[in-house]
């Protein structure tokens, strides 16, 4: 039987970039420019409470990654490295394998690679545990306490697919296989807006990465900011594959559905009218945005 350190050489060691010391060492080692602070935020992923026990393995690699990414799109902070912790309830090398596969795949989309982890038998269930880092200039974080009181809130992308695929594979919904092949890509395979979380620094006043629903993350952004709120139901972005769905069930997903993984910021409709100086390539991701 292989043992854990046959298990971290064969799956999880890549080659670290120059400057970085990865996998093998009792502790890993990465620089962070003068100037710069680090970002940091780890994430716990149970089976049977964030992912089905039957999903793909790529994907769940995938997403682990992710929600941890997003995070770091959310403060606008530029990926360094993580680290990840796995406890096994069995050995199962195929399924090792598509993991590792799913999680490399978007470290390496991102220039976050792994530089550290752990990895233990379980008892039970499979068990997730993900720290990412990254750097962002001293005093340019994205932050929930900067948002005014004229902002105008905005959502990186649709809502409300993640919360039906959920739901339909957990029987809460009648089988709907139609909608569930449009809505699961949503819940699976998340796609982190670390792009748009750098193009928003000195753009955006506060940001919030969706992972409880819009509702109750914009909420975090209004308590920290001591500031209000009015959302229009008619501009709300919702996704496609909710057409048809009863009006109370699309609400919900809209609203309250997590695992959205986009970014919900505020700030001026026109950041020129604040005198904010930011380039052609900003100006193109905020007019791909939707204001609500």
């Amino acid at each position: 039987m292989a043992s854990e350190f046959d298990l971290i050489a064969r799956y999880f060691t890549r080659s670290a970039p120059a400057g970085l010391l990865g996998v093998g060492d009792d502790c890993a080692l990465f620089p962070v420019p003068p100037g710069e602070q680090v970002a940091t935020s780890t994430d716990l992923l149970l089976e049977g409470r964030h992912f089905f026990p039957d999903v793909d393995p790529k994907a769940l690699g995938h997403k682990a990654l992710a929600v941890n990414l997003s995070d770091l799109a959310a403060m606008g902070a530029r990926p360094i490295g993580c680290v990840l912790g796995l406890a096994l309830p069995r050995l199962d090398e195929p399924w090792l394998a598509a993991f590792a596969d799913g999680f490399h795949a978007l470290a390496a989309a991102h220039g976050c690679p792994l530089i550290g982890g752990d990895t233990t038998r379980s008892a039970h269930d499979l068990a997730i545990s993900v720290t990412v880092f990254g750097a962002v200039p001293a005093g340019a974080a994205l932050r929930r306490d900067g948002a005014r009181a004229d902002d105008d809130i905005w959502v990186s992308g649709e809502l409300g697919a993640a919360d039906v695929a959920y739901r339909l594979l957990d029987g809460q919904y009648p089988a709907d296989a139609a909608r569930l092949a449009a809505t699961r890509g949503a819940l699976e395979w998340p796609e982190p807006q670390v792009a748009l979380g750098l193009a928003l620094r000195g753009i955006a006043h506060a940001a919030i990465d969706i992972s409880d629903g819009l509702l109750q993350d914009l909420g975090h952004i209004l308590t920290a900011s001591r500031v209000g709120a009015v959302l229009r139901e008619d501009r709300m972005p919702v996704a496609a594959a909710l057409v048809g769905m009863p009006a109370d069930q699309a609400r919900r997903a809209v609203l309250g559905g997590g695992d959205v993984y986009q970014l919900c910021f505020t700030g001026k409709s026109n950041p020129q009218k604040n005198n904010v100086a930011y380039t052609s390539k900003k100006r193109a991701e905020i007019n791909t945005m939707v204001a609500l």
